[in-house]
């Protein structure tokens, strides 16, 4: 297994390198057993505390790739630049989208204080719901438990459900891991050991006091928008400290995992003091999971590999046609991080919610893996299951419009008519975001949104926003002139 490890990151370390100038190779070591690459200091122990030392600024410490990592995150949680990291990695070549999970690297650190505890929680591939959740039932799985969960009942998304299927609808919605989201619930509330409700339940069973979120398939819909933010803010590089509920400060330690981290950042809206401290060292969530799902380190399998690249895509609308860019980069699903999603509109209903008689298109051959109220998610690997590879989530289309399930469709084919069902809407239009391996892929960033060539740009706020080619710029408009217009090519 050691020499097969070697192997395999070998392969994946030369198809990275492909195009780059000839470098000495460091040595690759089996980092199999650790989970942390930390540097020659004493070992990093699961306290409330980081143990990591001050370090002089510009140390290079040792790193090893995690799955999704990137090199302007990496600059980011480190308090260093890309230009520095290069230096201290020549092999690296000149474009790099994801770094190789497992490519030991140096990376010169400046050094932020009051680091928060450095215990790896949770694995990336199984926060999101991607190909680690399949075969995974969440409606039989809380049946199958003694806990008051599997008879709770409440009304979300336009229907009455059941216990397993509330957890079911967020966890496809947000595109999580319904077994986190179970093991939340459990630790938080008892609700798949416990036979009987706790009285003291009251309207915020997980924590979160806001009017907005009563009652606990609220409370989980919000855990759930705000695990997304902390998860896509660390992969970014926009999260990097937190201010917790009892006045401390944490600089979340910048070896930490997106999954780990995002867990920092959603206890500590809740949670506080020796709670949080618990809640995110190995006898909180942690041991939670374990003992409901087995140990999550066993056998980790990244579910992003080194310099993963988009396919080909098109305008989501037919060649020769002209459409107003009405949205940049901003939220997939709910609000705020990851900003993955583009919008587009026909000219003729910019600004108001008006029916269309023009046709939303596929961008890339593909199969109907979902439909769901006003949306769709089209399957680019064709094997219906929307946890795996590529995969374009259409919203804001016409219910009556819709594909049926299964349907496989060529690029430029109708998919639905652009409208304003499906969620808050000021116009006609249709929404698109990317995922693969069941992980948004945000619209800007080194692997930027890509249609015919134009390449997405984040804007001040979410909404703006450009798209770009070869000196060329479309800014994002609720307008329909002709600055804010996009044609796609026959």
């Amino acid at each position: 297994m050691h020499r097969l490890h070697l192997l395999g990151l070998l392969l994946l370390l030369s198809a990275l390198v492909a195009c780059a100038p000839a470098a000495p190779r460091e040595p690759l070591v089996d980092l199999a057993a650790t989970r942390l690459a930390a540097t020659p200091t004493p070992a990093v122990t699961a306290t409330a505390f980081a143990t990591r030392p001050p370090y002089p600024p510009g140390t290079l410490v040792d790193y090893t790739a995690q799955t999704g990592d990137t090199l302007p995150a990496l600059a980011a949680r480190f308090n260093t630049t890309e230009t520095e990291i290069r230096a201290a990695n020549p092999i690296l070549p000149e474009r790099v989208t994801t770094l190789p999970p497992g490519l030991p690297m140096k990376i010169p650190i400046y050094y932020r204080p009051l680091w928060g505890n450095p215990y790896p929680i949770l694995p990336d591939s199984l926060f999101i719901n991607g190909p680690a959740q399949q075969g995974f039932d969440p409606v039989a799985f809380v049946d199958a438990q003694p806990g008051w969960f599997k008879s709770y009942t409440a009304y979300l998304g336009g229907q009455n459900r059941r216990g397993g299927e509330i957890v079911a609808h967020i966890a496809k919605n947000y595109s999580l891991s319904p077994r986190l989201l179970l093991a939340l619930l459990e630790y938080q509330t008892g609700a798949l050991s416990r036979p009987d409700q706790p009285a003291d339940l009251g309207p915020y069973p997980l924590g979160y006091r806001d009017t907005r979120y009563p009652g606990l398939a609220q409370q989980l819909t919000w855990a759930a928008n705000t695990l997304n933010n902390g998860y896509y803010g660390w992969r970014n590089g926009t999260l990097i400290s937190l201010d917790l509920l009892d006045g401390r400060e944490e600089t979340i330690d910048p070896w930490q995992n997106a999954a780990s981290a995002a867990l920092h950042y959603y206890f500590a809206r809740v949670l506080g003091g020796e709670a949080y401290d618990r809640a995110i060292g190995p006898d909180g969530l942690a041991a939670t999971y374990r003992t409901l799902f087995g140990d999550p380190w066993e056998e980790v399998q990244p579910h992003l590999p080194g310099s993963l690249e988009q396919p080909a895509l098109r305008f989501p609308f037919a060649p020769g046609k002209r459409w107003s860019f009405t949205g940049g980069p901003h939220t997939a699903w709910g609000t705020g991080d990851p900003l993955a999603a583009l919008d587009f509109a026909p000219p003729a209903v910019v600004g108001g919610c008006r029916p269309s008689e023009e046709w939303a298109t596929a961008v890339a051959d593909g199969v109907i893996a979902r439909v769901d109220t006003a949306s769709v998610v089209l399957d680019l690997d064709g094997d219906g299951d929307e946890r795996t590879g590529w995969t374009i989530y259409y919203l804001h289309l016409a219910q009556d419009s819709l594909p049926a399930l299964g349907a496989r469709l060529k690029a430029g084919d109708p998919i639905g008519r652009p409208s304003c069902e499906g969620g808050t809407a000021t116009g006609t239009h249709v929404h698109i975001a990317r995922r693969y391996n069941g992980e948004w892929i945000p619209a800007d960033g080194p692997l930027a949104f890509n249609l015919e060539g134009w390449v997405a740009v984040n804007g001040s706020v979410p909404y703006e926003g450009y798209l770009v080619q070869r000196g060329q710029r479309i800014r994002a408009c609720l307008c329909s002139d002709r600055a804010s217009q996009v044609e796609s090519r026959p």
